[in-house]
């Protein structure tokens, strides 16, 4: 099994996951010109993704997906809410697999396990896959980590998880009304470097070998902050950071 993170930010996220013959692309969210010469550019042919999965509906997750889908002949898998959004928004291209948030599917050996979020989107959710005994799971927009977000992930050996913002530094920024900053940090926004160095120290203790911090924000966080404060005194997990202009990986 293998990831690589095509790009990682406020604007677009999309990730591959290959194991077992089969490719995986996890959100849209760049481009389709994007999408395409950043999967090229890494080994990947277009052609050859086996699905499209789906973590939520907002545009930095499927602002590709209308273009993209008219050269793929992969399905899209998304839960019921999600599909119903993103229809009505006029995407129609593509064969749609509806799942319900919890479901566990396969793709030739390669099991996939939904699970849901806590974000301000209708039904998000984050994945685990497993492919023999290596597993990677996937956290993207969370507001907090859960009881559930826990239970799943523990076990998994590597794992890509948000660290949007710095307390400090989204408390200091003067871009952002008062009002957004409180979206951010709600209970149904983004996870902090705090809330995710939390979440990384208890999985390290249940085999996390391996940690891609993503949709860092540009403006309330930096990769040094965000990888000091997840790294913290865990000599034994690798933990590196996804940039939103470039690919990063691949990571076994």
């Amino acid at each position: 099994m293998r990831f690589i993170v095509l790009g990682s930010g406020s604007g677009g996220n999309a990730t591959v996951v290959e194991a077992g013959g089969m490719r995986l692309l996890v959100d849209a969210g760049l481009s389709a010109k994007q999408l395409t010469d950043r999967m090229k550019a890494s080994g990947i042919e277009p052609a050859s993704i086996s699905a499209v999965l789906l973590t939520h509906e907002h545009g930095d997750h499927v602002r590709g997906l209308r273009v993209l889908m008219k050269q793929l002949s992969a399905p899209i898998y998304a839960t019921p809410s999600t599909t119903r959004l993103i229809r009505d928004g006029g995407i129609e291209a593509g064969s749609w697999k509806i799942f319900e948030s919890g479901a566990q599917f396969h793709f030739n050996g390669l099991s996939v396990q939904s699970f849901a979020v806590p974000h301000d989107a209708v039904e998000p959710v984050g994945f685990v896959f497993r492919h023999e005994e290596k597993s990677f799971g996937l956290l993207s927009d969370t507001g907090h980590v859960t009881k559930l977000i826990s239970e799943r992930l523990r076990g998994v050996n590597a794992l890509f998880v948000e660290a949007n913002y710095d307390d400090a530094l989204l408390e200091a920024d003067t871009k952002r009304p008062w009002s957004t900053k409180q979206r951010i940090s709600s209970r149904h926004g983004h996870l902090s470097n705090a809330q995710t160095a939390a979440l990384v120290a208890d999985l390290a203790a249940n085999g996390l070998r391996r940690v891609v911090l993503g949709h860092l924000s540009r403006d309330c966080n930096c990769p040094v902050a965000a990888a000091t404060a997840v790294r913290g005194s865990l000599a034994s997990v690798e933990i590196v950071c996804a940039e939103q202009d470039r690919t990063c990986g691949w990571w076994d």
